[in-house]
């Protein structure tokens, strides 16, 4: 693992609280509507990439998915979200890992990412993740990825983020996947600024 990259997402949690972080958003609207779209029984692997203590996982448990899995670099945010959700964290796998470096035990039937995509900036670390994906989402499962859009901001945390457009994120999965839908989103941190997301479907070929 990038002991860098780990360190500093450990220094980010650790010196804000849950509601001081841009992406914060009390409930995974969006996401939850595409999810709603896919009809996935509820023993369905569903994971959630760069998840740290997002709420979307609080909203899977409560739709009565069995089999939820978050990944994300820093154990601190790990730690915060098992601290949060106190008993029901027994019931999720908790994976710490640079997303790049993962090693998925199962396949996946749904693969969820808001905003941990676009932290990948170089074509080495886009390619191992998009080949990651081909390999860990079963056949005919799904893709959720969100991520700044070409009019949101440059930066996140202090760090360069590489921002999407509809059709240059469908170009960077079109070998092994099919475009559902898109849609931009705006934002509202707790700062009272809007970033601009994109957030699109997939579904595995």
């Amino acid at each position: 693992m990038d002991n860098q990259s780990k360190q500093y997402w450990n220094m980010i949690y650790d010196s804000k609280e849950e509601n001081e972080v841009s992406w914060f958003q009390p409930y995974p609207k969006t996401s939850m509507e595409f999810l709603e779209l896919f009809n996935l029984p509820l023993n369905a692997n569903v994971i959630d990439i760069g998840g740290g203590d997002s709420h979307f996982v609080d909203a899977l448990l409560a739709k009565g998915y069995q089999n939820i899995w978050v990944l994300d670099i820093s154990v601190h945010a790990i730690e915060r979200a098992k601290k949060r959700l106190q008993e029901k964290a027994s019931n999720v796998h908790w994976i710490v890992s640079d997303i790049t470096e993962f090693k998925p035990p199962v396949q996946y039937d749904l693969w969820h990412d808001r905003a941990a995509f676009h932290f990948l900036t170089t074509e080495e670390k886009i390619g191992k993740y998009i080949l990651l994906a081909e390999h860990a989402i079963k056949r005919t499962g799904y893709l959720i990825l969100g991520t700044f859009s070409e009019t949101g901001p440059d930066k996140c945390s202090g760090l360069g983020v590489k921002k999407y457009s509809e059709t240059s994120m469908s170009a960077r999965f079109e070998i092994a996947f099919d475009r559902i839908k898109c849609i931009h989103e705006n934002h509202s941190t707790p700062f009272n600024t809007v970033q601009n997301f994109l957030f699109c479907s997939f579904k595995r070929k």
